[in-house]
């Protein structure tokens, strides 16, 4: 389920910013890390950056795609509260 190059449809991800990191190691199924590399580039294209390594860009996805979960906003909100 690579990424397409003939569609230039606007990537959700924008550009990456440096932090500092915390490491995990977590196992990926093969096609998930074929299509990190596809995003990569896609992305630097996008963003007319260098491609970055699939590594980098999970830490970014995880974090806009919790943001954009009302429920885990929900869940985070009442727990916060207590």
């Amino acid at each position: 389920m690579a990424l397409k190059e003939t569609h230039m449809a606007k990537l959700k991800l924008g550009p990456i910013e440096n932090s500092r990191p915390v490491r995990l190691s977590v196992e990926l199924p093969a096609s998930v890390h074929r299509d990190l590399v596809a995003y990569a580039q896609a992305h630097a294209r996008e963003t007319e950056q260098n491609a970055l390594e699939p590594a980098k860009l999970i830490p970014p996805m995880l974090a806009r795609f919790m943001a954009g979960d009302r429920g885990f906003a929900k869940v985070r909100k009442t727990s916060t509260k207590l």
